[in-house]
């Protein structure tokens, strides 16, 4: 009876071992096969867009999007799922859309998306949902149909416009482009990707922020910092509400702003201070236009009149979208004089290594004072009283 028993134990653990070995080495999951299947419908998908092919599209499921990005320029696109959460016949997908637009993005958008599911009678699976993920931003065809417009030196998406109206942009690219190499130099892609939502609102979900961080703001810039060259290309996202207000003047010196934001970008990095960068932006913009220091620098001008002359360069916190107006206003005028003193003292060539001087270091602390003695040969202090004293003979 004992030796039975002992033989019962081995032979139970015998076949609990082999279930665990069948458990372990079999099929793949219920999980693993959901997420697999959800993966091939979303291929299919992507390939869809790719090839133009509405038909294949409508077979996965809502055919609502295709309409909205049927015109954009996809090179590439595709989505990774991370994560399936099925619930009977209905599943949510976690997943990474990546997409690159032809002749602009050496490197895919990245974006996260939440995508919900359902079966058919057959067992398949089809989309019935593409949305952003919680707290991700937005894409253009997000909200509503892109009209692509294409100039000499770069493409205009927009959605809630017109073409004619996006015409008006590419044109202003086409512009902005050889004014920001005349300055700079060509050594940048030379050109740029300009976004054109309906609202101020939908600027915001492009950027995935507030809408109040962004009032009164004509354009932004987004990109990487330090740019690799292995990356998406800047996109200049622009506040249709702000921009709108602007005169032609107004409207070309924003966008050559943003657009020296994408020439320098390689150059641009932690090192860098919103002065320096955002003061050559708006140096740049203005460079050819004529427009004096006090037409350029209302609000920096009555300051200084009144016998406010900043005691500092601008600092970083100055430049804060949701601050105050004024000292915003100020922030940038700041910087424009600061970087046209050292083109009419040091000369503009002076001004642009200057600029990557700057850059080439890997953090704030010393970088410009490096950079104003190996550059300039001076020191911030004495750049600092020059540039108070330029604000006097110019502003007062």
């Amino acid at each position: 009876m004992a030796g039975r028993r002992r033989g019962t134990r081995r032979t139970a653990v015998a076949v609990c071992l082999l279930l665990a070995s069948l458990s372990a080495c079999g099929g793949p999951s219920a999980a693993d096969t959901a997420r697999q299947r959800v993966q091939q419908v979303l291929d299919r998908r992507a390939a869809a867009v790719l090839h133009h092919d509405p038909a294949a599209y409508a077979a996965t499921g809502t055919r609502a999007p295709y309409a909205n990005l049927r015109s954009v320029p996809f090179t590439a696109l595709s989505y990774r799922v991370t994560a399936v959460r099925r619930t009977g016949r209905a599943a949510t997908a976690d997943a990474e859309l990546r997409y690159r637009l032809t002749g602009y993005d050496s490197a895919p958008v990245t974006a996260a998306r939440t995508l919900t599911l359902a079966t058919t009678a057959a067992g398949g699976w089809y989309v019935t949902a593409d949305r952003p993920a919680s707290r991700s931003a937005q894409q253009p065809w997000d909200q509503g149909a892109v009209t692509v417009v294409h100039g000499r030196a770069g493409i205009v998406l927009g959605v809630g416009h017109t073409a004619a109206a996006l015409r008006g942009y590419a044109d202003l690219a086409d512009r902005a482009v050889p004014a920001v190499s005349a300055a700079w130099g060509t050594d940048w892609s030379r050109r740029v990707v300009v976004l054109v939502p309906r609202s101020l609102q939908d600027m915001a979900a492009l950027l995935g922020s507030p809408a109040a961080n962004y009032r009164g703001i004509a354009a932004v810039t987004t990109g990487e910092a330090g740019g690799t060259g292995r990356a998406p290309a800047d996109r200049i996202i622009v506040n249709p509400d702000a921009y709108g207000m602007l005169g032609p003047l107004g409207k070309q010196v924003v966008l050559t702003h943003e657009t020296t934001h994408v020439a320098t970008r390689a150059h641009t990095d932690a090192a860098t201070p919103l002065w320096l960068s955002e003061g050559y932006a708006d140096w740049v913009g203005y460079r050819t236009s004529g427009r004096t220091p006090e037409q350029a620098a209302p609000e920096l001008a009555q300051a200084v009149s009144a016998g406010n002359v900043p005691a500092a360069l601008p600092a970083d916190r100055d430049f804060a979208f949701a601050g105050d107006a004024t000292r915003l206003a100020r922030a940038y005028e700041g910087g424009w004089m600061a970087c046209r003193m050292i083109a009419d003292r040091w000369g503009e060539h002076r001004l642009d290594a200057f600029y990557r001087a700057v850059g080439a270091h890997d953090r704030r602390a010393g970088a410009v004072e490096d950079a104003l003695h190996t550059v300039l040969g001076t020191t911030l202090e004495r750049f600092t009283a020059q540039w108070r004293q330029y604000l006097r003979g110019h502003l007062g």
